[in-house]
């Protein structure tokens, strides 16, 4: 291992992430009564700009009158971008009026590292000027060409950040890609046109201790593509998906809970090379296969998100 290391950040359970209008209010105690691992309230693109402040209200009514901790759920505000007049508002008013009930604070189309820090200087002095004991953690959306070119630099922006989440849709029409659906593959492309966007992310996230997530799939009515996607981002290694209806909750939690095989497969490596090491050895078999510290390492992982579930 490097010398140099980066300390990871806030663990949360984050298998689904259900996405909620801040507009439709309606909708706000189903979400907590849901099996979602995490609800963001948003204020921007699911939004109307004449229904901006209005939004604001319901989030912020939502998140001191709705038991969102006692329902075991992460949650998080989308604010607007950092190019509207609507944002510093979010901010404020969010932090100032609802700040000891939110976890996180969602920053959309991040590009530069500065947009990242001048969320986290608003925050700051929010709450030091009010001594909240509570810190609030940062998320952003890596969904433009520039926030993929600078994502590196965004993973490292500030130690309030938790997570980046790939924004598949603005991406898409930030490359003016040509695709199907919002997250669908296009069938001209040879496998994945999402791959390398993901990929890149997800090691900018890992190096910097950060969480990963997997944006948005747009058709609701399909379900094995919500699916397949899903597969794909957890084969890499990403910890979650977005839910944009309710419908997809239960798939991506399925898909990003450790099989039962799996877990017990996990906890058999830890065993076998806590036998080993006591019998002074460095390595050990299982089935026919070569394990080592590497093994270990790869085992706690499973363990870990098996035990945060409560499976296994």
């Amino acid at each position: 291992m490097s010398h140099h290391q980066i300390a990871e950040a806030t663990r949360r359970l984050h298998r689904s992430e259900l996405a909620v209008p801040g507009s439709s209010p309606a909708f706000f105690e189903k979400a907590a009564a849901s099996r979602a691992d995490y609800v963001f309230l948003d204020l921007e693109d699911a939004v109307a700009p004449d229904d901006k402040e209005t939004a604001r209200r319901n989030v912020i009514e939502a998140l001191a009158d709705i038991d969102w901790r006692g329902s075991n759920k992460t949650v998080s505000v989308r604010i607007n971008g950092l190019d509207t007049h609507y944002m510093y508002r979010d901010v404020i008013d969010v932090v100032e009026q609802a700040g000891a009930h939110v976890d996180t604070i969602l920053i959309p189309k991040a590009g530069v590292p500065g947009d990242i820090y001048m969320v986290d200087a608003l925050v700051t002095q929010i709450e030091q000027g009010m001594g909240l004991d509570h810190r609030i953690g940062l998320e952003a959306l890596v969904e433009t060409a520039l926030g993929m070119a600078n994502v590196e630099a965004l993973a490292a922006a500030s130690p309030r950040l938790e997570a980046l989440h790939f924004g598949v849709a603005d991406y898409a029409a930030s490359l003016r890609a040509r695709t199907i659906t919002i997250g669908g593959l296009n069938p001209d492309y040879p496998g994945d046109q999402w791959h390398s966007a993901l990929s890149r992310m997800l090691v900018a996230c890992r190096a910097n201790g950060l969480r990963a997530i997997d944006g948005p799939f747009g058709d609701f009515g399909d379900p094995e593509g919500f699916t397949a996607g899903a597969r794909r981002a957890a084969a890499l290694g990403y910890e979650g998906k977005w839910a944009i209806h309710p419908s997809q909750i239960e798939l991506a939690n399925e898909v990003f809970t450790p099989p039962a095989s799996e877990v017990a497969q996990a906890r058999r490596v830890l065993e076998a090379l806590a036998e080993a090491a006591a019998a002074g050895r460095g390595a050990a078999q299982i089935d026919g296969r070569m394990i080592d510290a590497a093994s270990a390492r790869m085992a706690r992982n499973v363990v870990e998100t098996a035990d945060a579930i409560g499976v296994g």
